[in-house]
This record gives structure tokens, sequence and C-alpha cells, in this order.
């Protein structure tokens, strides 16, 4: 059969298509549209080529897939050349019992509307690189293995020897594409390669390649393998799965989470700005420094490899020179918290839960990988360039996807949801193994999306395809929804411990972190009093009546005793020694304190020196001997020139931000509707100029080159304009781009044709100078 039997080009056919349908097209695949086709014989080309089937087909299920392949094998036939046109009725009758027939229609449907092949019903036609959309080079849905059982391939691996399963296992770990002599249709049948084709179990590509079908090499991996005997969309979950879990369970789980999550980021940022961690040749963080802040934050190493990562992405730490410089600087880079990181701290638990969650979406980076051996062997550090992925945001998206699909608040179980994903993206199954899946689920976890199996409000509402505008709004609103009211009490216990029932407000946040340390976190958190901490409040200008106020108008139950006598004793010692610059001064209404002080090892350290009975002074720096008397068992407190308390609680460094916040980048550009209208407008243009007959009997009528608007040129515009011609006009835009048109000109001056175009009854406008040619056409 030749070229020409074969009926309707793809061309014919797209020129046939109403606006609406080239819309869909273009829409589909949006590579068709840049740059603009000149007609729909050029949008036919580029829709035919193989880089543009391969770039739709990821967009097939594995539905679309089976029945591109039946009408690629129908219309091949013997030859195995020149595809043939075949029919639905065909298409239907091959994949008969594996997918309702109404299915199969649709997807036919689905391929036309993709210009993937087209053509009437009984005429089916695809493309010479139609098999570019496929996931694979052979047709392993309608080959030898198609209607084959998990359990019947699974008895078939059971029977190979030792020599085809190694081979077998071998192109399961790597490529499933293999090259061997022993391929081709007369090779010695007793070799494994033959033995293996003649079972099935690789199929012949040509003389010389093989392939491993997908199945049998997922079998082999120990993953849940793709189901070919049945092609309808897997179930994600039973139907007679029940709710262990309520809706609002589940969001108050991921609002626990969130709580967390963000404790956790709070305490690993306060660690760094304590104590910046060094930054490795590679400009990563080094896996002993990784311990070192697990250790100091009491969270697990793969936790804070974790928080590190979205902190790192946000631009909430970076690599620099921390100010003020820490006791342990060594005047080389470490990473430390940026200046940007107050205004995070600040904001409420909504917007800080959002910008996390952001980051892991859109952060192309895959941190559970942190710790994993590299090629040689060693760890993968974090913040090292071997963990970027730029596939890694997109996976995340398709996994809380296929989520979105189940039924709300119904569990779904690992193998269900990766069955799933391959049947959805047959063309990245090995994109999503197993162990990729339970690490995202396992962040996604961590972040409140994902909660007892199932998707959660919060996650909906961020892969929601809505309204971009209100995105940001749908997300906070489904974020407050989650997280817990704030409180604004607590309990107070005689043990000088706090209870917290809650998420506290920030008021009461930055009082109670002000006076207590933290000692468990969670949904209900405890504080504890101490000396200590006590003396941090005192030192930060709180006197012990604010305190005991304070207490006593937020706690649920009486205020203790012993918190009472805590306060004031430790209020009591606090402040009688003022400590001021001179470097340093040290001031004491009571002689007999300063002469202990001087008396002391504290003063021969700090090179004390009295200026009278209650006035000393020295040349280390305020800080300095605040620690020295407070460790000489003293309790000094701050003072500044006026004799005003000052607040000396460790701020910890900051790193000014030297690189600016990445923005994730779009896979493929993505024109606007208006665009894509445009688009469609002038192909229709271009196709009406090229199929206008010119007015070939008149001598004036002939094609007229006009250079920068030439007198030739204005002269047959002119005469259109008499005669009321019609013009076809070939212009070149600002930008560059050539066109064609055909247009009834209107009015000529000023430099510029104004015609209405032929075909849409819209004005157009063209420079004189830009119109290269002019030719009159028949009435």
């Amino acid at each position: 059969m030749s070229a020409d039997d074969q009926g309707l080009s793809l061309a014919d056919d797209l020129a046939l298509r109403s606006d609406d349908e080239l819309f869909e097209l273009l829409s589909a695949r949006p590579d068709l549209a840049s740059p603009p086709p000149a007609g729909t014989g050029v949008l036919a080309s580029r829709a035919l080529a193989a880089a543009s089937s391969a770039l739709v087909g990821e967009d097939l299920d594995l539905l679309d897939v089976a029945v591109l392949e039946a009408i690629i094998g129908l219309g091949t036939g013997s030859s195995g050349r020149i595809p043939a046109p075949t029919s639905v009725d065909a298409v239907v009758a091959a994949l008969s019992g594996r997918a309702d027939d109404d299915e199969i229609i649709a997807r036919v449907h689905h391929l036309r509307t993709r210009a993937l092949v087209w053509g009437p019903d009984d005429a089916i036609v695809s493309g010479a690189h139609a098999p570019a959309a496929l996931p694979w080079r052979a047709h392993h849905l309608t080959g030898p293995l198609a209607r084959q059982t998990t359990e019947q391939l699974q008895a078939r691996l059971d029977g190979l020897d030792e020599r085809q399963r190694s081979l077998l296992e071998t192109l399961s770990r790597g490529p499933a594409l293999g090259r061997s002599r022993d391929a081709a249709p007369d090779a010695d049948p007793d070799q494994p390669v033959a033995r293996l084709i003649a079972d099935g179990l690789l199929a012949r590509v040509d003389s010389q390649t093989v392939e491993l079908p997908p199945m049998v090499g997922q079998l082999l991996r120990g993953e849940p393998p793709l189901s070919t005997a049945d092609l309808r969309r897997p179930a994600l979950h039973d139907a007679a799965a029940k709710k262990r879990f309520s809706h609002a369970a589940i969001d108050a789980a991921a609002g626990g989470e969130a709580i967390e999550l963000i404790r956790h980021t709070t305490t690993l940022i306060r660690a760094l700005g304590a104590t910046p961690a060094a930054v490795l040749r590679s400009g990563a963080l080094g896996v002993r420094e990784l311990r070192r802040l697990a250790k100091v934050t009491g969270l697990e190493q793969q936790r804070v490899a974790f928080v590190v990562e979205l902190l790192a992405y946000l631009r909430l730490i970076d690599a620099g020179f921390p100010e003020p410089a820490p006791a342990t600087d060594n005047g080389e880079l470490a990473f430390a918290p940026t200046a940007t990181v107050d205004a995070w701290l600040h904001h409420t638990p909504d917007r800080q839960w959002a910008a996390l969650l952001g980051a892991w979406l859109d952060m192309p980076r895959r941190a559970w990988q942190v710790g994993e051996p590299d090629r040689d062997g060693n760890a993968l550090a974090a913040l090292s360039g071997e963990l970027h992925d730029s596939y890694a945001p997109l996976q995340r998206r398709a996994i809380l996807e296929t989520l979105a699909d189940a039924t709300r608040s119904l569990p779904v179980g690992i193998d269900a949801l990766v069955s799933a994903l391959h049947w959805r993206h047959p063309r990245q199954m090995r994109r999503y193994p197993r162990r990729v899946v339970e690490e995202t689920l396992r962040e996604a976890r961590e972040l409140g999306v994902v909660a007892h199996t199932a998707l959660t409000g919060v996650g909906r509402a961020a892969i929601d395809p809505g309204e971009p505008d209100n995105a940001e709004s749908r997300l906070l609103s489904a974020m407050r929804v989650a997280l817990p009211e704030p409180v604004d009490h607590f309990l107070a216990q005689a043990d000088l411990t706090l209870t917290v029932p809650g998420p506290m407000t920030p008021d009461l946040a930055e009082q109670v972190d002000l006076v207590a340390d933290l000692e468990s976190g969670g949904a209900a958190s405890v504080y504890r009093v101490s000396e200590s901490s006590v003396r941090r409040a005192l030192d930060a200008g709180r006197s012990s009546s604010e305190l005991l106020t304070m207490f006593t108008a937020h706690s649920s139950t009486p205020v203790p005793q012993s918190l009472t006598y805590l306060i004031e004793d430790v209020a009591r010692k606090h402040g009688q020694l003022r400590v001021g610059v001179a470097s340093a001064f040290v001031r004491c209404e009571d002689a007999t304190t300063l002469a202990a002080v001087l008396r002391s090892n504290a003063a021969e350290h700090l090179a004390l020196r009295a200026l009278a009975p209650t006035v000393a002074v020295s040349q280390a720096d305020v800080r300095e001997v605040i620690d020295r008397l407070r460790e000489a068992g003293f309790a000094p407190a701050g003072e500044d020139s006026s004799g005003t308390l000052v607040d000396l609680r460790e701020r910890g460094s900051r790193v000014s931000v030297t690189r600016a916040r990445r923005q994730p980048q779009q896979r493929r550009p993505v024109a606007s509707p208006e665009q894509l209208r445009s688009v469609i407008s002038r192909m229709r243009s271009q196709d009406r100029a090229a199929s206008a007959r010119p007015a070939a009997a008149d001598p004036s009528a002939a094609p007229v080159r006009a250079s920068g608007g030439g007198e030739s040129a204005t002269a047959l515009i002119q005469l259109a304009l008499r005669v009321n011609r019609r013009l076809r006009v070939d212009y070149v835009d600002a930008q560059g781009s050539a066109s064609r048109h055909v247009v009834t000109p209107r009015t000529l001056g000023a430099g510029q044709l104004i015609a209405m175009d032929a075909g849409s009854e819209e004005e157009q406008r063209f420079s004189l100078h830009r119109i290269t040619s002019v030719e009159l056409l028949e009435s």
C-alpha cells in the first residue's frame, strides 16, 4: 500500500477540524504552537515528528498505549512498513475482554484529538513515527505475554534455568534493551536469548536487539507487576474498604504533624544560630555536622537532613561568614540562619507551614537520600549537588494526584498506589519504584500532606488546579482548619512544669519560652521552670511581680507555692551586682557583696580593680564578666549607661543571603488561551492565502515584490481599492516572523494598509515597509 492509498492525510484532517478542535490539540501539545506554524500543513509535519510524538507520549496512560499499539499493529500488517488504515471495530476486537468497549472507543478519540492517529472510524491511520509515543520499543501490551496473569508469568520465570534467569536479571537492573546476535530469527534456537524470545520473556526489536517486557522486569525487581491482562484503571482500594478515620481526624493528625515540624524547624534554626555548621569543600553539609545537630536538637538524623534541605531551599539558612562570630568561629564559611529567618519565625503557624510545604513541592532535590552511599561508596551529604533531581517535584505531584483519585479518607496501600502510578505513567515506570513512593509518602506525612495513608485536606488544596489567584488563600484556609486552635492558658504544676494543651498564641508562646524550657513537644507540650530559666526572664528585663502576674493570668490551675518561692528567691539575688561598660564595670549597693566578688577566683581571671567600696572595673567585655561571675555563684544583671536593665539573651549568628531563591521552572512553555487562539487564526489565514487563486489573466495582477513598501506594491494596493479586489499579502512583523494573508483592502495612508481579513472579517493593519509581496486575487 502506498502513501497515496491511505486516503486522508493528517494535514487534510487538521484543515477540516474546527477552531475548537485545533485549540484542544494545541492545549494538549503546546510544543506544536511554538513558533506559530505557517498553516495546518506545517502543523501536521510537526505533529508527525518523532520528537513531538515522544513528548505527547508522556501523557498517555496504559490503556492509551494499548490502543495505540493495536492501531499501529493492525495498520502495519505483514509488510511492516507504511502504516495502513484500520477500523475502530478492529481495535475493539483486538483488546476485547481486557477493557470496556466504550473506554477503548473513547481512547481512540483521545489519540485522534492529539493527532497521534486520524481519519474516520472505518479508516484510522497512525503516523510513521507514532511508535515514538510508546513507552517501549516492542509491543508488549499486544504481544505474547499481554494476556498472562501475574501467577502465570511467575511460573514461567520459576521454570527458567540459571543462565536464562541471570540474563533477564541483568536487563531488569539496567536498561531494558540489550544487543545480541542471537536475536535474529534464524539464530540457533538452543541459545538462551533465542529460547527466551520463543517463550515470550524477551521481545525481538530487530535482528540484533531485544527488550525485556516491563512486567517481567518488575517481577524480577520485586515490585508490584503491571497488570496487562486487565487494562482497566486499577483500584486504589477494595470496594468493601471502610474508613478507619473521619475527615476531621485525618486533618487533625496533619495539623499535629505540622506543629511538630514547625517546632523542630525552629529548634534547628536556633541551634545553627548558636553554633553554625562547617561547610565542606564541595559546599555541602557533612555527616559529622549532621550528627552534631541531631545530638544538640534531640532529633533523628534523617529528620535534621530533611529540615535542613527545606530551610536551604527557602534561603532561611545559607553558607556565609556568621555575624556576630560565634565562639567556635575559625574564619571560614559556615551554614547559619540568614537575616530573613527572623521574619519567618514571627509568622503565624499556617504561613510557616505553607512556606515549608511549598518548598517541598517545588524543591528539585531528594532529602531522603542523605546518608545513602554514592557511586564511590561514600555517604551522600546534605545540601550536596548529587541530590539534585529536576524530576523530583513532578514525581511528588504525580504521587499526590494519584492519591487524590481515592475516595476521601480511605486508606491506600503502597502496592496499590505503585500499580496506579504505573498505569497512569507507563513511560515513567522506572521512576516510580516502591522505594521512591515510600520515601515520598514519609516526607508527605511529616509535612501533614498525608495522614493515616490518606490524602489530607491540606494535600488536596496544595494540588488543586483551581484558579491560581486563589491558590494561596485556599491552602491557608485548609491549614487553619487542620491546625488546632491556639490556647492562651497552661496548667502550672507543683513540680515546676507547665502543661500546654495545644499550640500557644504568639504572645503566650513568647512569654513561656522566656521563662521556661521545653521538656517534651507534641499536641500537649510540657515546659519546665528552673532557676536558670527564671534568671533568663529577669535578664530580659522582667521583674518578679511581672512573672507572677503572667503565671496568675494564664494558669488554669492555682499558681503553686513552689513556683512562687522559686521566682522570688531568684529575683532576690538577681541584680545585686550591676555590670556595665568600662570595658565593663561592676556596681553593687552592698559593699560586702562586692568585697566577696573581689576575693573570688573570678576577680583574678577578670582582673577586677576596685574604684570604690561599691564599684569595680574590668578590661573584659560585659558578656564575659557576667558569665564568670555566674560561674562563681553570683547573680549579676546587665545594665546600660543609664542604669536600665538590658536584655543579654543570645540572638544567634546570622549570614547575609548571597543567592536569590530559585524559582521552579516549567518543563514546557505554556501558552495562554489567547495566544493559542491567535496562533489558530494565523494558521487559518496562511491556509486561505495558500489556497487562493491569483488573477493570472490580468497583467496588472502579477505578484509584486515590495522592498520596503515600493511604489509598485502601493500601486497594486490602490488598484485593488478601486476595483474592490482581494490581495494576497506576504508580511514580516516586528519580531521577524513571516506570514501570508488574504485581505480586502479598505484604507491606504500614513504608511499603513488597513484591510479586512478574508476569513475572520477582522480588521488588520500592515506597515507598508514590512510588506514583502503583494498579489491580486480573483474576485
